[in-house]
């Protein structure tokens, strides 16, 4: 059986947000590494988790998409922004702020996380992020009452080079590292990392392909839609499915096997 169009609608209660693939040729060759992070087992959503870096929209992203020319209430423009500045947060990668210096970046994630406004900082340094460096591919919704509705809009960028150790944020995080996609999912099989099924049909996607410019091009071939699983019984056995058009090689999975590791 085919899989039918999803539910297209965002739920009342969906909180938006955004996730960043930060990918990097790794130095003994071979696909591209992803830097991800895994979520604390004492968070409410995904908890023990391996996911993307990323989070909810805050309102001053939409007040420094509109510096970059966006309309204020432009979701898109605020993804973007949500994408980088939870990434710098999360772990200390300043990612698509070209102007920002190695050694400021530790100081410039303390005072994210204490509260200053990424607005204020740009304006204050004459700075503007490269928002156009980021590549949209996806944008998630699922909506099963058990967790939190996250309208999740995903970007890829290549990661810029940066000499400091990257660290999580210790509230929301208890490890970080870089792995390839096809890596993350072997050890998702074993048993190793724990993977939800968002994470899993896109580092399925992101495997199809072995650098950053090939899954860029990739990406272009395919709209960017609302993805919302949905239960659909096939042979006798409840499978949660995808949209089979928009470039996901595995649409769907037996539902008692989604939650890997």
């Amino acid at each position: 059986m085919s899989s039918s169009a999803s539910p297209s609608a965002v739920p009342d209660n969906a909180i938006p947000a955004a996730t960043l693939v930060i990918m990097r040729p790794p130095s003994g060759g071979g696909p591209d590494e992803i830097l991800l992070v895994k979520r604390s087992t004492t968070m409410v959503f995904a908890a023990g988790a391996v996911v993307f870096p990323g989070g909810r929209i805050d309102p001053d992203d939409y007040v420094v998409a509109a510096q970059h020319g966006f309309a204020p209430d432009d979701v898109e423009g605020a993804a973007r922004v949500a994408a980088l500045r939870e990434t710098l947060e999360e772990t200390g990668l300043a990612v698509g702020w070209p102007t920002l210096a190695d050694q400021e970046t530790a100081a410039i994630r303390q005072a994210l996380l204490g509260g200053t406004l990424l607005s204020k900082m740009l304006e204050s340094r004459h700075e503007r992020l490269a928002l156009e460096s980021l590549v949209p591919f996806a944008r998630w919704c699922p909506n099963f009452k058990e967790a939190r509705t996250f309208d999740t809009r995903f970007y890829a960028v290549a990661a810029p080079p940066h000499g400091h150790e990257l660290t999580v944020e210790e509230a929301e995080h208890s490890h970080i590292f870089w792995a390839s996609a096809p890596d993350t999912l072997a050890m998702a099989d074993r048993g190793d990392v724990s993977i939800i099924f968002p994470t899993r049909r896109n580092l399925e996607r992101l495997a199809q392909t072995g650098s950053f410019a090939d899954f860029s091009a990739h990406a272009g071939h395919f709209p960017v839609e609302l993805v919302t699983p949905w239960v659909e019984e096939r042979d006798g056995r409840a499978h949660l499915c995808i949209p089979d058009h928009l470039g996901y090689p595995v649409t769907s999975e037996p539902f008692d096997r989604i939650r890997r590791g």
